[in-house]
């Protein structure tokens, strides 16, 4: 049995493949152990700890693009929880999660503003100021 799901944080988007395993977690091909970054690993772990036996259980491959690393951290972690879940079918696992962060499971829509035309803009409300006389 095969399960496929999606995470989005921002520009970042992970798809993640859980299978029946032995607990093997390949981000863009490279094992979860091999991220030098202690803040990123952490995040990803989450979903894993929080799941207990059930993350020894399952190998997942994941593949992450676009984004920032705290961006394709969270859209990885994302995927993992949602993978979990539907993985297990279990709503204690689910409620676990929501209760935990809601964001494991449910997509955060907050993204950068598009830049808006002006004659020296450098973001989406920054203008040079005027004067009127």
């Amino acid at each position: 049995m095969s399960i496929n799901t999606i995470g989005k944080r921002k520009e970042a988007k992970a798809r993640a493949k859980v299978e029946e395993g032995s607990g093997n977690i390949r981000i863009n091909s490279r094992p979860l152990e091999s991220f030098q970054d202690e803040m990123v690993t952490l995040m990803i772990r989450e979903p894993l700890k929080l799941a207990g036996n059930l993350s020894e259980k399952v190998d997942m491959n994941i593949k992450v693009s676009g984004g920032g690393k705290i961006g394709q951290a969270e859209a990885v972690r994302q995927a993992i929880a949602k993978g979990l879940v539907q993985f297990s079918g279990d709503d204690k696992l689910e409620k676990k999660f929501e209760e935990y962060d809601r964001y494991m499971l449910v997509r955060d829509s907050r993204t950068t503003e598009p830049h808006k035309p002006s004659v020296s803009s450098k973001g989406a409300r920054k203008h040079k100021q005027r004067s009127k006389r």
